[in-house]
This record gives C-alpha cells, sequence and structure tokens, in this order.
C-alpha cells in the first residue's frame, strides 16, 4: 500500500480528525504520519498532504516530486521548500463560497452602519442614522482570483457596486476590473468599503501602506481576510487615528494569534477576528486532496502547481 504521509502543525486532536478524513477519502492509500514511515518508506515518499508544514520536515523525503496543500494560502511553502517539489493549493468551490459568505457579512455589518450603532450603544444615544442603499455603496475587492470571484458575485446579487483590482489584466464580467500597480490608487480612492483578498507574496508585502491609505477615500473601512502582512499595522493605525479610515474589520494578522499587548485589540475603530473568514471543510478538502493524488498515481497526471516566479 503507498504511504502518502500527512505534514503539519495542527494540535492532536485537529490533527486525527483531519487525518482520518483523509484516510476514508484515500481507502486505498496509507495516510500516515512521518514518524510512522521507515527509511526506506520515507525515501520512496513521492506526494505528501501537508497543511502549513515546517519546510524541514520534508527534507526526509528525497523522491518528493509534489504537496498537497490542505490551505488555499501557500506563501510559506514556495519561499522555504526545495525548488524540485511541485506545491498544489486547495483550491475549493465550498472555500470559495465561505470566504464569500464572510466578506458579506462583514460588508453588510459596514454597510448597516453597525459599528456607529454600536459606539451609540455605549453612549446610550438614541439616533437614526442615515442608510444609503446597496447600490450607493462602492465595494473594492483587491484580489479577484476564484475567492475574489465568488464574493464578488454574491456581493452585485446583492446590489452593490464592485470594482475589482488584481496584480495581471483580469476580464470579468458583471463587475469593473482594474489591473497593475498604477490603477490601485484609483480603485482605493472610488471605493467605500475596501476588501483585500490577495495572496501574501513579495509584491503584496506591505502593500496597503501609509501611502496608498491616504490614496483612500475619506471615511472609507477596510476589511483584510488575505493575510496580515500585506497591510502595513501601523499605518492602518494612524489612518483610524486620525479618520483617514473609519473602520477596520481584520481577520488575519503579521503574528498569529495576536499578542495581547496589540493595540488592535482595544481600538475604538477596530473589529477582531480569530482567522476565521473561511474555515476550510475536511471533508471538501480532502476529497479534493484524493481526488488529486487518485490522478497522479493511477493516471500520471499531475495537478497544476503553483507558480513560484509569482507566488501563487
Amino acid at each position: 500500500m503507498v504511504a502518502v504521509p500527512f505534514v503539519h502543525t495542527m494540535q492532536s486532536e485537529e490533527a486525527s480528525e483531519w487525518q482520518a478524513e483523509l484516510q476514508s477519502a484515500l481507502p486505498e492509500y496509507r495516510v500516515c504520519s512521518p514518524g510512522s514511515l521507515s527509511k526506506a518508506e520515507a525515501q520512496a515518499v513521492k506526494v505528501a498532504i501537508v497543511a502549513n508544514p515546517e519546510p524541514s520536515e520534508l527534507d526526509r523525503f528525497p523522491s518528493l516530486v509534489w504537496v498537497q496543500s490542505l490551505w488555499a494560502g501557500v506563501e510559506r511553502l514556495v519561499t522555504s521548500l526545495r525548488d524540485t517539489v511541485g506545491i498544489v493549493r486547495l483550491v475549493d468551490p465550498v472555500l470559495a463560497n465561505t470566504m464569500a459568505e464572510g466578506v458579506l457579512a462583514h460588508v453588510l455589518y459596514l454597510h448597516r452602519r453597525m459599528p456607529e450603532y454600536r459606539a451609540q450603544q455605549q453612549e446610550g444615544i438614541w439616533r437614526p442614522l442615515r442608510q444609503p442603499t446597496a447600490s450607493e455603496r462602492t465595494i473594492a475587492l483587491l484580489g479577484i482570483g476564484e475567492l475574489g470571484r465568488s464574493c464578488a458575485d454574491l456581493l452585485v446579487r446583492c446590489g452593490f457596486r464592485v470594482i475589482g483590482w488584481s496584480r495581471s489584466p483580469s476580464d470579468m464580467e458583471g463587475f469593473e476590473c482594474h489591473s497593475g500597480k498604477n490603477a490601485l490608487p484609483v480603485v482605493l480612492e472610488n471605493a467605500d468599503i475596501i476588501v483585500v483578498l490577495l495572496p501574501l507574496t513579495d509584491e503584496t508585502f506591505g502593500l496597503i501602506d501609509a501611502r496608498m491609505l491616504a490614496k483612500c477615500r475619506r471615511g472609507a473601512s477596510l476589511i483584510n481576510v488575505a493575510r496580515g502582512p500585506i497591510v502595513h499595522t501601523s499605518a492602518l493605525l494612524n489612518a483610524l487615528d486620525d479618520g483617514q479610515i473609519a473602520h477596520a474589520i481584520l481577520d488575519v494578522f503579521e503574528v498569529e494569534p495576536l499578542p495581547r499587548t496589540s493595540p488592535l485589540w482595544t481600538h475604538r475603530a477596530v473589529s477582531v477576528m480569530p482567522h476565521v473568514a473561511a474555515p476550510t471543510s475536511q471533508r471538501s478538502a480532502s476529497l479534493i486532496a484524493a481526488r488529486n493524488i487518485r490522478a497522479y498515481f493511477e493516471r500520471h497526471e499531475m495537478p497544476t502547481s503553483v507558480d513560484r516566479s509569482i507566488g501563487y
């Protein structure tokens, strides 16, 4: 029976649940921990399933051809795993739908002025606020890959005006698209709510800095459900303090869990979420991993790998 190691940094209970689900989806293979493999078995490994592993743990598999990630984000593997190993990120319609649902929830929270009503409640103030219609709100999606497209489709169906931005040109139906660094300030200055959905790469690291935040429409709000380092934290705090950004909903951070000493916890204009915008479905992800692994071993079909030159 072919061994497929499951390499991860999960807590034991979560890891056991994942391994059971993966084994159920791949009954003809042995999904196992790396430590259970003999030296000869480890040397024969061609494919591994990974979830944010320590890249050095994969060094014991000299014949490794590719890894199947259970997460959509693979930036750590891109920068640390040896170049000869292909990286297959999770592309899951269930994950895309979950992300769209999460983004819509955050957009509606801001659209319906909930942070302002929350502040009024704390002061004992009863004051109805003017409520724009969805069509009067412009939502900018930074990143219009599979996740961004799902978010755009749902937001458009709810009546919002959506504009998208990506690194390279992209032709999408149903909403306006822009691309390239020169177009980013134009997108920012036209948005009421900005949603960050970009992968973390050398080009996106620190992309939303003081300069870009200054380009935003004054009083706009920011949602980051991508990766923490894309948004410069101190620049964001300054923008929040002076009212350039009205509110920030942050689901991801440079350091996770967010340290108790972080000023983001107590800032009046920040909503902190513990990286829960799009939880991965164990069942769906396991079935996708199983399909890719079977295609490789049974039909010698290599799934689409990450382009390391761009980071996704």
